[in-house]
């Protein structure tokens, strides 16, 4: 299992990477993208039980990109992990690559669901988490949301099946950045406070610093401790996190950088690295 130097390393190479194959599409989602690298991180490289050489192994555990346009980050672990050659990365959302703007289960190994349309991901995670229990299998299940995307309905109808169920196999991330693409989450339709309303609707909370990778390998821990609820971790996050003029910026949601922005990024990014050693 890597330690946390190590994973802290892994994190600014998915953020090179993100970086990286935006620019070369010239389009995607690098701000929302930036903000979940580290959540990512641990739970590919320290949480979830996987085998990239099995992508489709029966007892596997299973993560499901709810906020799906936040693909640049999910197949740049999914490439780290060493499910698809990195190569491959450079081809984000050409037209027959794999690599689509918004993950496909059809085209590419690690993607447990297609996901695109917000709101729906946790009914999917609801899911294989029963399925799970049915079939009498250890696997674990991880959602990732968007906080913009819990303005949606069928998030809460999902979030009392999880809890009428008492899906312990389940958790789920929020991505508490506080921007979507129309503006701060505030202003479009506040979603605060979120803590207590999850907690209403029957779920075992969890607050972290979403850059912390102690904090949130430390509240995974503690959901495998959790019985009879599932776990909701709320994720403090900054939109761009790891690029100064990105960083708690709107715009970026849905802008790829330039590629004198980029190699600005790649250089911040790069001196982060040295500054960790």
């Amino acid at each position: 299992m890597p330690n946390i130097a190590e994973l802290k390393e892994t994190a600014l190479s998915l953020r090179r990477d993100i970086i990286k194959m935006t620019c070369a599409a010239g389009s995607g989602h690098p701000g929302g993208s930036l903000s979940i690298v580290d959540i990512l991180t641990v739970l590919f490289f320290r949480e979830m039980r996987i085998n990239p050489e099995m992508p489709g192994a029966p007892g596997r555990d299973r993560f499901v990109l709810s906020k799906g346009h936040a693909a640049p980050a999910l197949y740049a672990v999914l490439a780290a992990r060493g499910y698809f050659r990195r190569q491959l990365l450079e081809t984000l959302r050409r037209l027959g690559s794999p690599l689509q703007g918004h993950p496909d289960m059809r085209k590419l190994p690690g993607v447990e669901i297609s996901t695109g349309s917000l709101g729906q991901g946790l009914s999917v995670a609801n899911g294989m988490a029963l399925a799970a229990r049915l079939s009498g299998s250890r696997s674990r299940v991880y959602v990732l949301l968007g906080d913009g995307e819990i303005q949606e309905g069928q998030v809460w109808e999902a979030a009392m099946t999880a809890a009428h169920y008492r899906l312990d196999n389940l958790v789920a991330f929020v991505d508490n950045n506080g921007l979507q693409i129309d503006g701060p989450t505030s202003q479009v339709k506040g979603v605060e406070p979120i803590v207590d309303k999850w907690q209403a609707f029957g779920w075992h909370v969890l607050e972290v610093d979403g850059h912390d990778l102690e904090a949130i390998a430390a509240a995974l821990d503690e959901a495998r401790d959790v019985e009879g609820k599932p776990v909701m971790i709320v994720a403090h996050t900054l939109k761009g996190k790891g690029v100064c003029f990105m960083e708690g910026q709107v715009d970026w949601h849905g802008s790829a950088p330039s590629p004198e922005q980029r190699e600005q990024a790649l250089q911040e990014l790069e001196a982060a690295k040295e500054g960790q050693k």
